[in-house]
């Protein structure tokens, strides 16, 4: 598949003034930036959250040509026939423009915990969720029986078409093992090049042939833009810290920062090990200098790809 290069649908172009919002999302439409992608989360540190399918709808509204990407879906926290119906809902008024990402989250537990999953069980789950999931898609009736929910002869129609991709997020080995089994491609996250090529063939080596057509294989990464270098790193340490309640030190090897060319170089390798996805996080001094700089990334990366 080609490369898809695309920036957050942040709070800007969610939320506050529609005519700032507009202008905000003309900004993207005028850009070289591919798609959106959105979080999802229902109660992470502090009650934060954004439910991504419904972010999708309403970006996908605002814009009727770009792409969405959910990155990543907290599948586990939801019925699998409720998902199903909500993509079929959201795939009639944007055919062949959302990406399902699913990861199982990680860095809180207690946001599965409210909900009333069990943490232990989210893995587990997640998989249940996407084998049911992915037979809903299909139209066909389905029965599902599993430790965590079951059903008879659940239709959902119509089923999208195009299908729906689903991508999954994650950076263990059962990450990769749910990637070979029941997704379109792997989301990787804070890995090194190195790592990201080793990933993709594990998942060609457990799937054994299951994938039909090519792999959507990406990465998600935050990156920082500044005047300067000291900068770019303060916005993005601020913005990382404020999120996930580490210390940016944790996350530095892995979030580039400076400027749209040093973010491009750091990305490349990624892209020549097989990364088709990229799904960048800018950290700037606002809105639209994020769109500005993930824009020039996008036209840098693709100078150097031609």
């Amino acid at each position: 598949m080609e490369l898809s290069i695309g920036s957050i649908g942040s709070p800007g172009l969610l939320s506050g003034d529609f005519n700032a919002r507009s202008a905000l999302m003309q900004m993207v439409k005028d850009s070289q930036i591919d798609h959106l992608f959105i979080a999802d989360h229902v109660s992470f540190h502090n009650g934060l959250g954004m439910d991504g399918l419904i972010n999708a709808a309403t970006l996908s509204a605002m814009n009727p040509d770009i792409k969405i990407m959910i990155g990543v879906y907290l599948l586990a926290l939801r019925h699998p026939v409720t998902v199903a119906r909500q993509l079929s809902s959201l795939s009639l008024s944007a055919p062949g423009r959302i990406v399902l990402g699913v990861g199982i989250g990680g860095e809180d537990r207690n946001e599965m915990s409210v909900c009333g999953v069990d943490p232990a069980t989210r893995g587990h789950r997640t998989n249940e969720c996407l084998k049911a999931l992915n037979a809903l898609l299909t139209g066909e009736q389905v029965n599902h029986d599993c430790d965590y929910f079951r059903f008879e002869n659940a239709l959902i129609k119509p089923p999208p078409d195009p299908a729906v991709p689903i991508v999954i997020g994650g950076r263990s080995s059962a990450a990769l093992r749910r990637t070979a089994l029941y997704g379109d491609g792997w989301l990787g996250v804070w890995c090194s090049p190195r790592r990201f090529s080793e990933a993709l063939a594990e998942v060609d080596d457990i799937a054994a042939g299951r994938k039909e057509g090519e792999w959507r294989h990406g990465l998600q990464i935050w990156v920082g833009f500044g005047r300067d270098r000291a900068k770019a790193r303060e916005i993005l340490a601020r913005e990382m810290q404020a999120m996930y309640h580490l210390p940016f030190e944790a996350f530095e090897k892995y979030s580039p920062y400076g400027s749209a060319q040093e973010v491009a170089e750091f990305l490349m390798p990624y892209v020549q090990r097989g990364a088709r996805i990229l799904n960048i996080k800018p950290c700037a001094e606002n809105d639209a200098e994020e769109i500005e700089q993930v824009s020039e990334v996008c036209r840098l990366i693709r100078e150097e790809v031609a």
